[in-house]
């Protein structure tokens, strides 16, 4: 089992997540986080400290987020983004993307 960060988290990278996972598996893209799954030991710490409920069990997926699982692998696996250790501020525009569900075609896969 791994654990995945999801559509909530586009636009918003809050990295509360990041300053309690014990094992720096976080990457950090230019407006989402991904968690590396080959790093991931399955602790959970994270899921409770995400304010958009970005972070789920890849079993406990929503229908709807499932493709997540192969683009946190697929990111995760191209070495594009750093492994981000520290929490950094939310992006500006945060509170402004926050309540929007369908956030997929925003996400940039670029190098952070």
């Amino acid at each position: 089992m791994t654990f995945v960060v999801t559509e909530s988290c586009i636009q918003c990278k809050y990295t509360d997540c990041v300053s309690v996972c014990p094992v720096d598996c976080f990457m950090e893209g230019p407006n989402f986080l991904v968690i590396d799954p080959s790093g991931c030991i399955d602790c959970g710490v994270c899921v409770p400290e995400c304010p958009v409920e970005a972070i789920f069990a890849d079993d406990d997926l929503p229908i709807d987020q499932l493709q997540f699982l192969e683009v946190n692998a697929e990111i995760a696996a191209s070495g594009k983004w750093p492994i981000l250790a520290t929490q950094k501020p939310p992006l500006p525009d945060h509170e402004k993307y926050k309540p929007i569900k369908s956030k997929v075609g925003l996400l940039d896969r670029n190098g952070a």
